[in-house]
C-alpha cells in the first residue's frame, strides 16, 4: 500500500493536512495511495492545538509548536511528501505588499531547506494570488528558482478554489513539485464546478443551533442600524443608507467592508484578520457570520473543532487552505504518482515549465540544480 508520510511546515489548523488526510485513489490492482501525517510545525498555539485535535489525536507529539527558525529540521523523521503554506502576509494584495522586504516573505526559504535535507517524492506549498507581484515578480521568481534548484519539476498554478467545490471566491497559487529522479508529470487536475458554483446560502443550510464555534455575533445599535439598509450583495457604501446612518471615512473604500453576502453566489474571500465590517456578512440577517459558518465557506466539515478564543479562531479559519481543494489536489498528486490519468484543466496551467525556465533565467542568468 503506497502511503506517502507528510511532513509540514505552517500548517495553521489543519485545512490542507485535513484535505490531504482524506485524498485516496485505489488503482486497478487494489492498491490504495494516500497520505499519512508524520509531523508539522507552527508558531501558533491554539492553531497546534486545532491540528492535534484534528487531524493527529493519538500523536500530539508530533506537532511542533514554536518558531521555524527554532527547528532542527534533521531531528525530523523521514518523509515521502511534503507541505507548507508558508506566511502569506508580505504577498497579500491587501496591506503593504512588501514581498520577500516583510518579516514573514523569506519564511519560505525553511521549506526550501526540508526538501533538500528530507528529499520528499513530491512536496505542495501555497500561498496568496498577491505573491506574482511581489517585489514586481522577482519574489515569485526567486522562489521557484529556489524550489528547482532544490531537485524538482514544479508546477505552479493560479487555483480559482470556487472552481473546485469551494463556496468562495478565492484564488492562490499552488506550487505541485516532483523529484527530478522520478518519472512523471503533474497535470492541473479539471475543475469539478466551473459552471456550477456553491453558493453561499446552500454552505451555510442547516447548521445545528449548537453546533461548536458557532457562537452569533452580537452589534451595537449603529452597527446593525446601517446592516438594515445595505441591500443583500451590497457594502458600507451603498446609495440606500441614509445619511446619518453611514461611515465617517476619507480616502479608499474597500468593497468588502460591512458587505452583505449574495446568497445565489459563492462567498467573497474570507479572511483571518481585519477590523470592523470585515467579518464577512449575512445576506438577511443583521449580522456577521459566526465562526462556524466561515468554517463553513472554507469546506471544514462541522466536527472539525477550532480551539481558542473567537478571534483566534476567526484568524485561524480565514488563514486556512480550503480542505475540499486541498484534497482535490492532492488526489491529482496521487493518482500522478500511480502514473493513472484523470480529468485535466483544458485551458492548461498557467505557466508551462518552458516558460517558468525562461523566466528565471532571463531574470537571474542561469540555475544551478543541487
Amino acid at each position: 500500500m503506497p502511503i506517502y508520510r507528510k511532513g509540514e511546515l505552517f500548517n495553521g489548523p489543519g485545512g490542507l493536512a485535513w484535505g490531504a488526510s482524506n485524498a485516496r485513489f485505489v488503482d486497478e490492482n487494489g492498491e490504495e495511495f494516500r497520505v499519512r501525517h508524520e509531523w508539522a510545525n507552527d508558531f501558533d498555539e491554539t492553531s497546534c492545538e486545532t491540528y492535534r485535535r484534528n487531524i493527529c489525536p493519538e500523536r500530539p507529539e508530533t506537532v511542533i509548536c514554536g518558531p521555524v527558525q527554532d527547528l532542527d529540521i534533521t531531528t525530523l523523521p523521514p518523509i515521502d511528501a511534503f507541505a507548507f503554506g508558508f506566511p502569506c502576509n508580505d504577498f497579500s494584495v491587501v496591506g503593504e505588499h512588501r514581498g520577500m522586504d516583510g518579516n514573514f516573505g523569506g519564511l519560505y526559504w525553511h521549506g526550501v531547506q526540508v526538501l533538500r535535507h528530507h528529499r520528499p517524492q513530491w512536496f505542495i506549498a501555497e500561498n496568496v494570488g498577491g505573491l506574482q507581484s511581489a517585489n514586481q515578480g522577482r519574489a515569485f521568481l526567486q522562489i521557484m528558482k529556489d524550489l528547482i534548484e532544490s531537485g524538482y519539476r514544479i508546477y505552479p498554478h493560479l487555483y480559482k478554489f470556487e472552481e473546485y467545490g469551494v463556496p468562495q471566491t478565492r484564488k492562490r497559487i499552488i506550487i505541485v513539485g516532483i523529484r527530478n529522479d522520478i518519472e512523471r508529470v503533474f497535470r492541473i487536475p479539471a475543475p469539478t464546478h466551473l459552471n456550477n458554483f456553491i453558493t453561499a446560502e446552500h454552505a451555510l443550510m442547516n447548521i445545528p443551533e449548537d453546533a461548536v464555534n458557532h457562537e452569533i455575533p452580537v452589534h451595537n445599535e449603529r452597527v446593525t442600524t446601517m446592516l438594515r439598509y445595505i441591500p443583500e450583495g451590497e457594502n458600507a457604501w451603498s446609495e440606500e443608507i441614509p445619511e446619518e446612518h453611514r461611515l465617517n471615512v476619507r480616502g479608499a473604500r474597500l468593497s468588502n467592508i460591512y458587505r452583505r453576502l449574495d446568497r445565489n453566489q459563492p462567498s467573497y474571500t474570507v479572511t483571518g484578520s481585519g477590523g470592523g465590517g470585515t467579518h464577512v456578512y449575512h445576506w438577511e440577517e443583521h449580522r456577521a457570520l459566526s465562526n462556524r459558518e466561515r468554517a463553513r465557506l472554507q469546506t471544514f466539515p462541522d466536527d472539525f473543532v477550532f480551539e481558542g478564543s473567537r478571534e483566534k479562531v476567526r484568524r485561524q479559519v480565514g488563514m486556512a487552505v480550503p480542505p475540499k481543494a486541498a484534497q482535490v489536489i492532492v488526489e491529482a498528486i496521487l493518482k500522478t504518482m500511480a502514473g493513472v490519468d484523470y480529468p485535466v484543466d483544458p485551458r492548461g496551467p498557467k505557466w508551462t515549465q518552458s516558460e517558468i525556465e525562461e523566466m528565471i533565467i532571463n531574470h537571474f542568468g542561469q540555475m544551478t540544480i543541487v
